[in-house]
Order: C-alpha cells, then structure tokens, then sequence
C-alpha cells in the first residue's frame, strides 16, 4: 500500500493519539473512522435527493394543505413559546 508523510501540529497529533481504540491502531485507521463534514449542500443535491424518494399520496397532500392554512404568524413575531 502507497503511503503518504504529512506533517501535523502537536494538538493534532494528541488528539489523534487519544482518539486510537487501542495501541496497535495506526492514524490511517484513526482517520478512516472519522466523522468529516461534507461541504455545503447545493440545490443539485437536494434535487437528487428528491427525484429518489416516492411521490406523495392524494392523503399526504391534503394533510399538507390543511397545515398550511391552519398556520398563522404569531402575535409577537420577537417573542418565543
């Protein structure tokens, strides 16, 4: 496997240290876990992510019309519940 030499701080270095499961397990492995945050959402992206979803019965879409008339403005728009 090719490998690849980084250089990082020590406040990363400790941080993915503390993060190993156990002794043995390598950065790579640290890293492949993690949690990385996607880069903004674009409309395409949501467009696809609507295209694969099924189309809304009569029944979802009277309930989502009746929702909104039902829904009004508060009195107090800078108050909170």
């Amino acid at each position: 496997m090719a490998t690849k030499t980084i250089s990082i701080d020590l406040d990363a270095y400790e941080r993915l240290r503390r993060a190993r499961r156990a002794p043995d397990e390598s950065f790579s492995q640290v890293i492949k876990r993690g949690q990385w945050e996607r880069g903004r959402r674009t409309c395409t992206d949501f467009a696809a992510a609507m295209a694969r979803l099924p189309p809304l019965d009569m029944e979802t879409l009277e309930r989502l019309d009746q929702a909104q008339a039902q829904d009004a403005a508060p009195e107090d728009a800078w108050r909170t519940r």
